[in-house]
């Protein structure tokens, strides 16, 4: 790393109420300031803003600014980086969990219950009870619940939680009714209806089989998905993310972006993934939308999931899971099917992404790259696998050959660790979580959070990143810890990373001249505080553009 002594930054603020930056240049000063530059992390005195992009770096020694038309501030000495980017969100999600019972964290099945009863009493007129975040891993029996237990807390309203994968829901005996699933019905490809031994539904629904409940919700209205989207761009803002990849958005979801857009109320920088639908394929036809509102959204991915989840045990597996004899888990997609919607979107100009969590599903993943896309499409349009968890050794060196992206979540390595050799065995469990494998190899990865799936900060998946810890700092030296990043690479994941993995590298992710201005200012240096305390860092000021967006 590339260091000078005294820091100072120069910055422009503007107006709140407009994406435009206006004329005056602000100095401030007394702070430090870290930015990828080409393979390096460089430490500067100094930049110059204006017009909400980096006109200058200043290098230390270099006098600060002055003028009638300059503002001063002192920044008391705090560090500045580059704004953060979490490239694979769930924004719509991460909003309406403000509405939804929050299960997150319960560690008993009666402790769940618990949450969902006093939900469902302090609202009484939802016709629905909504809920998320559940995890019977964590739970003592480590057993899947039941429809019976729910009925006894809420039995005249249909109740639907997601597990905390987002890959199963846990419904009641109203939601069942309403649903029509009796002992006929059948599984639905690419799903799962959880039975028991006389064949009867249980109340847990896998992967596709969810949808024969979730249709049956009422839809939100457009300003109900305007007021979640905003809600939950403006607390990501808080917590020093500038952009957000959001990954599966339908075309309605797109359209409530361009609303609040139009109405100058887009605080962070969407790159928005549509989720392939039949509904979809018109739209992927017509090609990608370019960017609009001072970059702060565009829409050139379409998502597709191939498989389920490692906690649900739907990730598709190449052999049996470890922990249940003759279950290689789901897949989502035949290989023409997949490779069907290659051709479609290649041709089309559209980056895909497709999400694959089991070794089987990267393998099918890496062969539709391989085998439907050329070099040059490849070269064009930097396809992706979401999560790329668990790869066989002998595909690792594949993604950097096809150039395919790896987009990595770390913390769900900390969040999986207590379960994820249980399922895929020891010797599998070597090409899971591999980042440094993958960098080694030449791979090119992104770095997100699967929030609401994990929580947004994204100073938890930096920390989960250099130390492979969870936030008691378990297990010494870090789970499998010769997967380790440095912080450089793992400031990069969220950074310049990111932004190529959206096409937004000459825009975004670093402090560069030309670039937006898009920065955090945070209360401790992340790169000299102890590893530990990398997840206690807390940002004071967010700033897109060179406008404050959140913060004191």
């Amino acid at each position: 790393m590339h260091r000078s002594t005294r820091i100072s930054i120069a910055i422009l603020i503007g107006s709140l109420s407009t994406f435009t930056a206006i004329a005056q240049t602000v100095v401030v000063h007394n702070a430090r300031v870290y930015t990828p530059i080409g393979d390096t992390v460089r430490e500067y005195a100094g930049v110059v803003i204006k017009d909400g992009k980096v006109q200058r770096l200043l290098d230390a020694g270099t006098a600060i600014p002055t003028g009638s038309d300059i503002r001063r501030i002192d920044a008391g000495g705090k560090t500045v980086l580059p704004g953060l980017i979490d490239a694979h969100g769930h924004v719509l999600g991460l909003g309406q969990l403000k509405l939804q019972a929050d299960l997150r964290g319960s560690e008993s099945i009666a402790a769940a219950l618990d949450r969902v009863r006093r939900f469902a009493a302090a609202n009484p007129t939802d016709g629905w009870i909504i809920g998320h975040g559940w995890n019977q891993v964590l739970w003592p029996d480590k057993q899947f619940p039941t429809a019976r237990d729910l009925d006894a807390v809420v039995s005249d309203r249909p109740v639907v939680l997601s597990r905390v994968d987002g890959h199963a829901v846990w419904v009641n005996t109203r939601a069942l009714q309403i649903a029509g699933i009796t002992r006929e019905t059948r599984d639905p490809q690419g799903g799962q209806i959880v039975r028991d031994a006389a064949g009867d539904a249980t109340g847990v629904l896998v992967d596709l089989a969810s949808a024969l409940v979730e249709e049956r919700i009422p839809a939100p209205t457009d300003k109900d998905l305007q007021r979640a989207l905003h809600a939950a761009m403006s607390d990501v803002a808080s917590l020093g993310l500038t952009g957000v990849h959001d990954a599966g958005i339908s075309i309605r979801d797109y359209a409530a972006y361009q609303a609040l857009g139009k109405s100058q109320q887009l605080p962070i920088r969407i790159y928005a993934m549509l989720a392939d639908s039949e509904a979809a394929r018109a739209t992927i036809r017509q090609g990608p939308q370019a960017p609009q509102f001072d970059d702060r959204l565009q829409m050139r991915a379409v998502k597709s999931v191939i498989d389920g989840a490692l906690g649900s045990r739907g990730a598709t597996m190449l052999q049996d899971y470890s922990d249940q004899p003759h279950h290689r888990g789901l897949m989502l997609y035949t290989a023409p099917q997949i490779a069907q919607l290659a051709d479609l979107t290649a041709s089309s100009g559209w980056q895909l992404n497709i999400h694959a969590i089991g070794d089987a599903g990267n393998r099918l993943a890496l062969d539709t790259y391989e085998r439907e896309l050329t070099a040059a499409q490849r070269n064009a349009l930097r396809p992706r696998i979401e999560h790329a968890q668990i790869v066989a050794p002998e595909d690792i060196p594949r993604f950097s050959a096809l150039g395919v992206i790896a987009s990595i979540q770390p913390t769900h390595a900390t969040s999986d660790m207590n379960m994820a050799e249980d399922r895929v065995g020891p010797q599998r469990i070597k090409g899971a979580y591999a980042w440094r494998t993958l960098l080694n190899s030449g791979a090119r990865l992104a770095g997100g959070s699967d929030f609401p799936v994990e929580l947004p900060n994204p100073f938890l998946g930096l920390h989960a990143a250099v130390t492979r810890q969870d936030r008691d700092g378990k297990p010494p030296g870090g789970w499998y810890g010769n997967e380790k990043l440095t912080r450089e690479e793992a400031l990069r994941l969220f950074t310049i990373d990111a932004a190529y993995a959206a096409f937004m590298e000459d825009r975004v992710g670093s402090l560069e001249p030309g670039k937006w201005a898009d920065f955090i200012l945070i209360d401790r240096d992340y790169f000299k505080v102890p590893e530990s305390e990398i997840d206690d860092i807390r940002v004071e000021a967010t700033y897109v553009a060179g406008k404050k967006v959140s913060g004191r």
